[in-house]
């Protein structure tokens, strides 16, 4: 499929999705949300990918929201704007709840939406230049969609702090509140990221890493007893799996399964 802002490639089982916006910084509009779903979609389809990395082109990971866009969409009604809303709604879902394991490469500063993409992703790597925030109350707007997925990765009180003052934070302190996994220098992130997908490739199980993400997902919507009962579902679902056969097997045997 032929993009224009969104490169796919897979190489050793890892798929990257790349953002290729950089005179822009990478900002999102419509078509850019578009081409980002058609590659995590062809990622989710692909026998041949099992972890995802995505990252960008340029100095900036992604400014946010396309601001000429933006003002654009002011002149539309209602329902136009709700369709387009939910058309990033969709984007954040699709990769929070993504079947495999999605990796934020950060190598510039992530604002606003930007932010809101490393926010959904399941690992993160950055730069120590790197700046991250969620900027939309400085100009009037509100960080509506990406609050949902904030709230749930580090809490309230941390959210309220970044949300309501819309200041920027550097990547250590984004290490601090959990909203990013990891600072490396910029001359390793390639290889750290490398790294660190190809064990989850080479020692984990696909469909246990599917599985434990859906459940991650899932459960934190439930009361206790309800999470519990899906829990042992899922529990016993797994038992029975071929990959668990295999992955005992192998540990009896004194072998390392080959995944």
């Amino acid at each position: 499929m032929e993009q224009q802002y969104v490169k796919y490639k897979v190489n050793d089982r890892i798929a990257t999705i790349t953002l290729n916006r950089p005179e822009k910084r990478n900002a999102l509009n419509a078509q850019v949300v578009t081409e980002l779903k058609n590659a995590f979609t062809e990622a989710a389809n692909d026998a041949e990918a099992k972890v995802i990395v995505l990252a960008a082109e340029g100095d900036a990971f992604c400014a946010g929201a396309d601001l000429a866009y933006l003002q654009s969409l002011q002149k539309n009604t209602y329902e136009e704007n709700l369709e387009d809303s939910s058309h990033l709604k969709e984007l954040f879902h699709q990769i929070y709840t993504h079947p495999k394991v999605v990796i934020a490469k950060i190598q510039g500063h992530a604002i606003a939406g930007g932010s809101g993409l490393a926010t959904v992703c399941d690992y993160s790597f950055t730069v120590p230049k790197a700046m991250f925030g969620y900027t939309e109350v400085r100009i009037g707007f509100i960080p509506a969609i990406v609050m949902v997925f904030l709230l749930r990765k580090i809490g309230e009180g941390k959210s309220k702090e970044l949300l309501l003052s819309g200041e920027l934070i550097d990547a250590e302190r984004a290490v601090s509140m959990g909203l990013i996994n990891n600072v490396v220098e910029a001359d390793l992130l390639d290889q750290a990221v490398q790294e660190f997908a190809d064990r989850l490739v080479k020692k984990n199980s696909g469909q246990s890493m599917t599985y434990t993400k859906q459940m991650i997902a899932s459960v934190q919507e439930m009361s206790l007893e309800a999470g519990l009962d899906f829990a042992a579902a899922q529990n016993a679902k797994a038992r029975a799996s071929e990959d668990c056969q295999k992955g005992i097997g192998a540990f009896l045997n004194k072998e390392k399964p080959t995944w």
